[in-house]
């Protein structure tokens, strides 16, 4: 009986060591994905924020810029995209909204983001767009692929409708988690004008004033390493209506403040990737690790039963060679 329940318990063991490497570069490629159907708002703001007023032209200083960034995963496109590139794919229709401090539109910019579930790279199909116009996106955007690493990443870039490098600037404690600290800086470049912006103002409008749009910001983004997921951002932001043709002119500035997410929202997104944080870490790190150390346990026990069997045996034969009798004391005479 002791013989069968070691075999049982080796079994167990090498079953348990084969599968740690399994589950971690087989099992965890496949099975780790962004779900398809995700939903998530943000909001960020600016305070002390310089803005442009369309209706004079002229920059003035607010109080406060809101930017509520909504994000929902279209999954009828997906599924389109799936059957159409054979890999799973998510699609999210994102959008910009900007307002200032009495809530009136500022500008809105729609955004079609179309990608691999379990990367995180870019999938050229789907309509991928910015504000209404085809892109082709290099690098990743919105989010990290799962286990991050310290090195830098192409990142898109919305206003540009480009990707550029955004580089790794070490780890630090943020609420709680460890994060990594990413950085990008865009340069002054001309951008397309927002399609929708107050008072009916359009593209064409700014073009006909002799005037276009330039751009520059730097980005800083705290990401979880585990789920890729960013837990806070901060943006340097910078906007100018500059007069084409004539560099002698001061240009308008259309926005300028430093944008950061709401702390309320921080917490929320906090406490969402440290939930989610934990199923990655169970297919990395728990039971890859978790079952070598099972099975060795397992194989010690397996091994200690083998040793009892053995020896109970060698026992049992040394009473079978002398016909099972043993030597007893003569009795003591009285």
């Amino acid at each position: 009986m002791r013989r069968r329940a070691s075999l049982v318990l080796l079994a167990l063991a090498v079953f348990c060591t084969a599968l740690s490497p399994l589950l971690r570069w087989y099992a965890f490629p496949r099975l780790a994905e962004v779900p398809a159907g995700r939903y998530q708002a943000v909001v960020l703001e600016a305070k002390d924020a310089t803005l442009v007023d369309y209706a004079t032209l002229q920059p003035r200083r607010v109080s406060k810029v809101t930017m509520i960034e909504t994000l929902k995963g279209n999954t009828e496109q997906a599924a389109r995209v799936r059957a159409e590139t054979g890999r799973d794919a998510v699609v999210w229709d994102t959008l910009t909204y900007v307002a200032g401090p009495d809530g009136a539109m500022v500008s809105r910019i729609p955004e079609r983001y179309v990608f691999d579930a379990h990367t995180q790279q870019p999938l050229h199909a789907g309509g991928e767009s910015v504000d209404g116009t085809p892109v082709r996106r290099d690098g990743i955007e919105y989010k990290w692929p799962f286990l991050v690493r310290k090195h830098d990443y192409r990142y898109f870039d919305m206003q540009t409708r480009t990707s550029a490098p955004i580089h790794y600037r070490g780890t630090r404690t943020f609420h709680g988690l460890e994060v990594y600290c990413f950085e990008q800086t865009i340069p002054w470049t001309k951008v397309p004008v927002p399609r929708t912006l107050p008072l009916g103002v359009t593209p064409d409008t700014v073009r006909q004033l002799g005037l276009e749009r330039w751009y520059t910001t730097t980005r800083m983004f705290w990401v979880d390493p585990v789920t890729g997921a960013p837990v806070n951002g901060e943006e340097d932001h910078r906007e100018e209506l500059r007069w084409t043709g004539h560099p002698e002119k001061q240009p308008i500035t259309a926005f300028a403040g430093h944008v950061a997410m709401r702390p309320d929202y921080v917490d929320s997104t906090v406490a969402l990737v440290s939930s989610q944080r934990q199923l990655v870490l169970l297919l990395t790190t728990y039971l890859p690790w978790g079952l070598p150390v099972l099975g060795a346990a397992l194989l010690a026990l397996a091994l200690v039963l083998e040793i009892r069997a053995r020896n109970r045996r060698a026992h049992s034969g040394d009473l079978s060679h002398d016909g099972g009798k043993t030597a007893r004391p003569a009795p003591e005479g009285r």
